[in-house]
């Protein structure tokens, strides 16, 4: 693969991958002796989400030297601008994978990602604003931009910075606020987004999925945040219906939009699990990991057998 061509989109699997290790790590009690994390299942994702991260940090420095208007156009066009959220959140998301065995190096990459997180959202609101970024060209993606601090508190916990976690939550929670009408605007007034772009659309579940789990992570009174997850699993089903010809649609590192929402369902699932306490909800839990673990390793296998073929 030409590396002047690599999309930034790639990093959602970092995200995708990180994301399922951290889900099975949290549903390791619900499961003993099923899901044995850590050492068994959910570390070695854990580890390969990192190697990922690792890869693709050297392969997007090498098109950096090689193509910056590759990479100013990443930066700029509103298509692309959303995905390249995922390199930072991705960052935060392996940083808590990593805590538990190196952890002042783990705080320094969730400060990273973090802070390149917050400075990707101002230079979003700045293009927003300045009127860069017509509503026909939003897509599922821009969640991960401007709703991607809902993923940093998991990290933050891990490395000791719940209160910075606390800064970054909140001013993402907000912008879910926005974006998330706009979305449903731009799916109702605006032409279908193309095949290409449409497993973005996944990515709604996140707001719900992670609103909930860490909102109550931060205020635990606040339980009617659990609607939340209700309206999650809803719009689970409605998007799997959406989604029910994805096969048809074209192979490209986009398809990773369909991994970590799907992780974020199983770690919001496995949090209401552990709050209620039921058969019901361990199979809600269990069903809900049990997909994300599917789909993460169909979209690797395809990637792999993309990558090898140079059709990437």
């Amino acid at each position: 693969m030409n590396l002047k061509e690599l999309p930034v989109g790639a990093y959602g699997a970092v995200m995708g991958i990180a994301g399922l290790g951290l889900a099975m790590r949290a549903a390791a009690p619900l499961f003993p002796g099923v899901v044995q994390a850590p050492a068994y299942v959910s570390e070695p994702i854990v580890l390969l989400g990192a190697l990922a991260l690792a890869v693709l940090l050297v392969c997007y420095a090498i098109k950096l030297a090689k193509s910056p208007k590759g990479v100013k156009e990443d930066f700029t066009n509103p298509v692309t601008l959303g995905f390249c959220a995922a390199m930072p959140v991705g960052m935060t998301l392996v940083a808590g994978g990593l805590a538990p065995y190196f952890v002042s190096f783990s705080r320094i990459l969730w400060w990273i990602g973090c802070l390149g997180l917050a400075s990707l959202q101002a230079w979003a609101v700045w293009r927003w604003l300045d009127g860069k970024v017509p509503l026909d060209k939003l897509n599922g993606g821009w969640l991960i931009l401007v709703v991607g601090g809902i993923v940093v508190p998991g990290g933050g916990f891990a490395v000791g910075e719940a209160e910075a976690a606390r800064f970054f939550f909140g001013a993402s929670a907000c912008g879910a606020l926005v974006l998330v009408p706009l979305l449903l605007a731009r799916a109702a007034l605006v032409a279908p987004l193309p095949e290409a772009l449409r497993p973005t659309w996944v990515i709604l579940l996140v707001p719900p999925s992670l609103i909930y789990a860490h909102g109550l992570a931060f205020f635990p009174q606040a339980v009617f945040l659990e609607g939340l997850f209700f309206g999650a699993l809803v719009l689970a089903a409605g998007l799997a219906a959406y989604a029910r010809r994805f096969w048809r649609w074209p192979f490209s590192p986009v398809w990773w939009a369909f991994t970590f929402p799907l992780d974020a369902l199983a770690y919001a699932a496995t949090r209401y699990a552990h709050e209620h306490p039921s058969a019901l909800w361990r199979t809600v839990a269990a069903a809900t990991l049990a997909a994300a673990t599917a789909v993460v390793a169909l979209v690797l296998a395809r990637s792999f057998a993309y990558l090898f073929s140079k059709r990437l």
